[in-house]
């Protein structure tokens, strides 16, 4: 994307050999000081999520569907069932990477994500480095900024390496890794490099790494055509760059899957409002670790620099002549600095609005790396060398001693201390392949289905019951979808209740004063409906007949054959011309209710 503004130099930078000579053995001083403060963070967060490794049930649902890729059955849980229960695209596909040489899949999960998770604090203090130390871009389209030889600190790098959740999430399995990564590596382009065509193929890949992080791209991509004012052509070669993989595989999700969004986005309804419980998951995260200490230290120190950035506002918005800073220095561009302060703020009104999670903080994490960018490092001025000072000594309280009430426990509201609960439960300090030696529970289960699988049996298990199955190998129906996955064989249907990895339950209606992120639960009755072959003592056949008749009537019936039909072309085309009104569409659980719903009146006994 090459801008069209004429480059002009910054009033008040040096030029020429003065330039060279203005703190000429200072700056060559800095080089290895500002490597160091780039990779001092990276090591910490290394370290630390190294001594907390562990692997999540969610980041176990990963390893199925990556191993039903390499076995070839494609992108799926189940064999013959195309639902997409990956959140993140991109991960899914480099967890197959890393898999296609033989490696483990489930470790590669835990150490990659620890290697993306450090590389993302690496690049996020590069690009404070670019922003605050100059040789960045301008905002105007003029050349790059000349280097500042000023000393820089840390200050938001603080914040993330102290907090428990940032540790425990640098490994888990799941994509946070790869999407801390990613925000590091676009805000460092979007500094250092927002006119090259590569910088918005980067940017735009936000939806693949996370579904919400397209917000994120919105706001970098808008950023972005800021700094660059492009011509019309440069600008629609930015957005083919920004949009071609995203748009390609929304294309792809459409016809194979048959939905718009992955099915854990339906289960979860994630265009629905919950404002009242996402308020009580960001206190669940910023009440224990006393967020507002460093909030309080930073905005105190932003206020000396409030007249230098209305003045950049200005100049921005060309009610002023461009500006340096009041000591001669560079000023900060205005458009890279802000940009992920807007990203971060949309993003957790974003967790807010539908809810939070049932993982504690886990959501917030992405938004505040975001918030936390343009500070992540800062110069050694007074009043930023007073905020060092504050959020160091509170750095140091939170990673010594604040906790949370609840650890290893699931605490009010239904937000777990999801690492501590998997410690416990699996009588291991770094829980990578669950045994559940301390869930008996879990533990039989999975021991029960493994045996049914190696004898090649046909059989249904609702939980502990085991039943004859209509499918030649074994479903498995249980809540712990990442444990039911590696217990089931790959030729086999480990099946949910919530809807994870299930479309018939990922499109029931949801149940209210239910835990979050488990607000769905399907009744037995739709299972034995479904994939069973015989009634299991107790169950009502009145029931299970109506759940049978429900399932070949109406949207459900379309259901089934959008993601279990065989994919033809012509069967591409319906999936995606009814993608929308697919993703939509909600029955109730009641088998009764739904069977009067989907068929009507016809359809009762």
């Amino acid at each position: 994307m090459t801008s069209t503004r004429t480059p002009a130099r910054t009033s008040g930078a040096p030029a020429g050999p003065a330039a060279v000579r203005s703190g000429g053995q200072l700056a060559a001083a800095r080089p290895p000081l500002r490597a160091a403060l780039c990779l001092a963070p990276a090591l910490v967060i290394l370290v630390a999520g190294f001594q907390r490794r562990w692997m999540s049930d969610d980041g176990h649902i990963y390893v199925r569907t990556v191993r039903q890729i390499l076995a070839g059955h494609g992108p799926v849980f189940n064999a013959g069932e195309r639902a997409e229960s990956s959140t993140g695209t991109l991960w899914q596909w480099l967890l197959v990477l890393a898999g296609l040489p033989g490696a483990d899949i489930a470790s590669a999960a835990v150490y990659g994500g620890l290697l993306l998770t450090s590389a993302g604090f690496a690049l996020a203090a590069w690009g404070a480095v670019r922003l605050h130390g100059g040789g960045g871009a301008q905002a105007d389209g003029g050349a790059a900024r000349p280097r500042d030889p000023r000393l820089l600190l840390p200050l938001g790098a603080l914040v993330p390496i102290a907090l428990p959740p940032v540790w425990d999430f640098a490994t888990s399995g799941l994509e946070t890794g790869l999407a801390t990564c990613w925000i590091g590596g676009a805000w460092l382009l979007l500094v250092a490099r927002p006119r090259s065509l590569a910088t918005a193929f980067v940017l735009g890949l936000g939806p693949l790494v996370r579904p919400d992080l397209a917000l994120v791209s919105a706001v970098f991509l808008g950023a972005q055509w800021l700094i660059a004012r492009p011509s019309l052509r440069a600008a629609l070669a930015g957005a083919a760059a920004a949009g071609a993989l995203p748009v390609a595989y929304e294309i792809f999700r459409m016809g194979y899957y048959g939905h718009l969004m992955p099915l854990p986005g339906v289960t979860k309804e994630a265009s629905q409002s919950l404002w009242g419980r996402g308020l009580h998951y960001l206190g669940d995260f910023a009440g224990p670790y006393l967020l507002w200490v460093p909030t309080l230290f930073v905005l105190a120190a932003l206020l000396p620099a409030g007249r230098a950035g209305f003045a950049r506002l200005a100049e921005f918005t060309g009610f002023a002549e461009p500006c340096g800073g009041s000591s001669g220095t560079p000023s900060v561009p205005l458009v890279p600095a802000l940009a992920p302060v807007l990203a971060g703020a949309l993003c957790w009104a974003y967790v807010i609005k539908v809810g939070g999670d049932f993982m504690h903080a886990r959501m917030f994490l992405p938004g505040l790396l975001l918030l936390l960018l343009p500070v992540f490092l800062v110069p050694a001025t007074r009043a930023w060398t007073a905020a060092v000072v504050g959020v160091g000594v509170w750095a140091v309280v939170c990673a010594a001693v604040l906790r949370i009430e609840y650890e290893g426990r699931i605490g009010p509201g239904g937000v777990a201390d999801e690492r501590g609960v998997y410690v416990r439960q699996n009588a291991a300090a770094h829980p990578v392949h669950h045994t559940f030696g301390g869930y008996r529970q879990n533990a039989a289960y999975a021991r029960e289905v493994r045996a049914a699988g190696r004898a090649g049996a046909s059989a249904l298990f609702l939980s502990r019951t085991r039943l004859d199955a209509a499918s030649p190998s074994v479903t498995g129906f249980y809540a712990t979808l990442g444990l039911n996955g590696t217990a089931v064989p790959l030729d086999g249907a480990a099946l949910d209740p919530i809807g994870l990895a299930y479309p018939l339950a990922a499109h029931s209606e949801r149940l209210a004063h239910r835990r979050v992120g488990h607000d769905k639960w399907l009744p037995d009755a739709w299972i034995v409906a479904d994939r069973g072959g015989g009634l299991p003592a107790g169950m009502d056949p009145a029931r299970v007949a109506a759940a049978r008749r429900a399932l070949g009537c109406g949207p459900l019936a379309e259901l089934r054959a959008a993601t279990r039909a065989p994919l033809t072309p012509r069967r591409f085309l319906l999936n995606v011309s009814g993608a929308f009104e697919r993703t939509s569409f909600r029955f109730p659980n009641d088998p009764l209710r739904a069977e009067r719903q989907m068929c009507g009146s016809a359809g009762a006994p």
